[in-house]
């Protein structure tokens, strides 16, 4: 069953790992977009321009479905992977997390890049406070003035998220549920034949 909950950093952070001379600065961001991974990512070019590389991964959305890596010149999968794997294994979305390299002069083979790309991301992660957040469905829920008690039952029956109210003429309340429960809401709602409701969104 796809969990109610996912995990998020809460803001940028930056972690440093030297080896044998080689520097690796790691940036991690909080991301919600492709758009906006590129826009971090050159950001992060301007910032350290003279940098040998600049290797990345990413991950989007709450079921983690688009996710990206780039090696940026060094050997394959010696940097974008091991980045991505700190990301995954702390179990985060919505995370761009770009690892700068500065040669030191002295080459550190394949175990040594990825030594060094993992635990500069780690050192970036560690640094951060991880935000749990739940998955919610948005519903609208239209009725007539009458219907208005069953409906703030309902609110407060099943704990609902109230996002907006207009109680002019017509009744409109639009509400947020936990995926989980969003089918056993809507039901009973439906079960009221006064009242529609309908599907608006998920965050």
């Amino acid at each position: 069953m796809f969990d109610d909950t996912y995990k998020e950093v809460k803001s940028h952070t930056t972690g440093i790992y030297k080896e044998k001379g080689s520097k690796f600065i790691a940036y991690s961001y909080p991301i919600y977009s492709e758009q906006e991974a590129k826009e971090r990512l050159e950001e992060v070019k301007k910032i350290e321009y003279s940098a040998s590389h600049h290797c990345y991964a990413y991950i989007l959305h709450a079921d983690k479905s688009a996710w990206r890596v780039n090696d940026d010149g060094e050997p394959s999968s010696t940097a974008g992977k091991p980045i991505l794997g700190q990301i995954q294994s702390n179990d985060l979305t919505n995370i761009l997390i770009v690892v700068v390299r500065y040669f030191g002069g002295v080459k550190l083979g394949i175990p040594g890049l990825i030594r060094s790309y993992k635990t500069a991301a780690a050192f970036a992660i560690s640094d951060t406070e991880i935000l749990t957040k739940t998955i919610k469905k948005h519903y609208e829920v239209s009725f007539k003035y009458p219907q208005m008690n069953d409906v703030m039952r309902l609110v407060k029956e099943f704990d609902l998220e109230v996002i907006n109210t207009d109680f002019m003429i017509d009744c409109k309340l639009i509400f947020a549920a936990p995926k989980s429960k969003a089918t056993n809401v809507v039901d009973t709602f439906k079960e009221n034949h006064e009242l529609s409701i309908k599907y608006i969104k998920t965050i």
